[in-house]
């Protein structure tokens, strides 16, 4: 559970600087496998159920706006994109570097380095598309490597400060 928190931890500085137009992904159940590279927070996977509306909320609402940060770019080299953003989360600067490559239909990679109160942190986030969601799921669904299902949607209900959600 310590691990998970160090790693959710982590996710604040690092979910702004995605926050900005990144494609969209195809719709059903994507594993997400992160890792660090000091190996300091063991190796985190999770299955995503996602469809458009549950796609763009996670890349928007639980990342960032505009407002926190002062730096979002996002550019080609070659088949991969580049996101460089520096953001304040907390009273916290952070300045972050990803380089993503493969597709959002079947798989893709993130190599993440970011920097905030002087400590530098590499993630790595390789993602699959595994199929359409299982029977049991819907839109939002995330399963945590220990097996804990949460949902994005019924957590945005949950904190009042985040901006409410379209009725459906």
């Amino acid at each position: 559970m310590r691990s998970l928190a160090a790693f959710a931890g982590c996710l604040l500085f690092v979910a702004p600087a995605l926050a900005v137009d990144m494609p969209a992904r195809k719709a059903g159940q994507w594993e997400l496998r992160m890792s660090f590279d000091n190996g300091a927070i063991p190796v985190q996977t999770l299955r995503q159920c996602i469809d458009a509306a549950t796609d763009k909320l996670m890349k928007s609402d639980f990342g960032s706006t505009q407002e926190t940060c002062q730096k979002q770019e996002m550019s080609r080299s070659g088949a991969a994109l580049i996101v460089d953003s520096v953001c304040t989360n907390a009273g916290i600067s952070s300045t972050t570097h990803a380089v993503i490559t493969g597709d959002f239909d079947s798989a893709y990679t993130m190599e993440i380095t970011s920097k905030a109160s002087g400590d530098e942190t590499h993630m790595t986030i390789a993602a699959k598309w595994l199929g359409p969601c299982a029977a049991d799921q819907r839109p939002g669904d995330m399963i945590m490597s220990n097996g804990m299902k949460i949902n994005v949607l019924d957590m945005k209900k949950s904190m009042p400060q985040l901006p409410k959600l379209p009725q459906r």
